[in-house]
């Protein structure tokens, strides 16, 4: 009777989805996206990401600052955000 049961539950197991591969990654060097024109935005939209809270290492910046576009490093939970230039 255990036999069965155990049986029956393993079977359900592998029905729903049981054990399945992993999936292949995503290369995201593939990805295009048009990156923003910076020249005609007229105030800032800059962030800065650190590595702690009390953000003494910059780490990453994306957006747009005084016309231009930075787009580097990582981002974090660290955040500053500039609006003007």
């Amino acid at each position: 009777m255990r036999t069965m049961i155990f049986g029956g539950l393993m079977a359900m197991a592998v029905g729903c989805g049981g054990i399945t591969e992993p999936e292949a990654e995503i290369d995201l060097t593939s990805q295009k996206a048009p990156l923003p024109d910076c020249s005609s935005i007229p105030n800032s939209d800059l962030r800065n990401y650190y590595s702690n809270a009390a953000h003494t290492e910059l780490v990453g910046q994306w957006g747009c600052y005084c016309g231009g576009l930075y787009v580097w490093g990582k981002s974090t939970t660290f955040m500053e955000y500039i609006q003007e230039c």
